[in-house]
């Protein structure tokens, strides 16, 4: 390892992500971290005073990140809401295994440590208010798009955790099935 090579926070923040994917929290320590690097501690020590600090950098990442795609997904700019909701559901069918590691991973955090609770919930009322307006600009009264949102996301983060090899022959079926349920053409009367 170079003593003089640094990295920028982002490339901490980057590295420390990829080591949450791949085996949760636990697995995001400074020297692991370093030696994935390729440089020495000073260098993480240059941009965070401890762990607790990269790993409070890491929640406020992985929240602002999700906060803004979440918006920008579900912005109501003319497109039709209907596509809008089977567009975004698309993005949960399995294509970005990273992501779903991540988000699965702070979940598991989540359980644990009351800091990283505390924003799950900030990100799940996010997610849940977006996706909810995107139904009731289908019509649906406030409940009802409310209660569409939750299952929206309980069905695209469930498939993640339900995914198995008998199952993936029929995983698109089961998407489009589930699909066409949580969202309707039109709103009920």
């Amino acid at each position: 390892m170079e003593a003089t090579k640094t990295k920028t926070r982002d490339s901490w923040l980057t590295a420390a992500f990829s080591a949450m994917a791949e085996g949760g929290v636990d697995q995001v320590r400074i020297e692991l971290l370093a030696k994935t690097l390729k440089v020495t501690k000073g260098s993480f020590y240059w941009h965070f005073r401890d762990r607790t600090e990269l790993l409070d950098a890491l929640l406020d990442s992985w929240k602002q990140g999700r906060i803004a795609a979440i918006k920008e997904q579900t912005r109501l700019d003319g497109r039709e809401p209907t596509k809008q909701l089977h567009d975004l559901l698309a993005l949960y069918n399995g294509s970005n295994p990273r992501g779903m590691a991540i988000e699965l991973a702070v979940r598991d955090w989540a359980r644990r440590a009351p800091e990283a609770e505390g924003i799950i919930a900030e990100v799940d009322r996010e997610r849940l208010r977006c996706v909810g307006d995107l139904f009731a600009a289908l019509g649906l009264p406030p409940d009802q798009a409310f209660a569409r949102a939750y299952l929206f996301y309980a069905f695209a983060f469930g498939q993640g955790l339900l995914a198995s090899n008998s199952a993936a022959e029929r995983a698109e079926t089961v998407r489009t099935i589930c699909g066409a349920v949580l969202v309707p053409e039109k709103a009920a009367p």
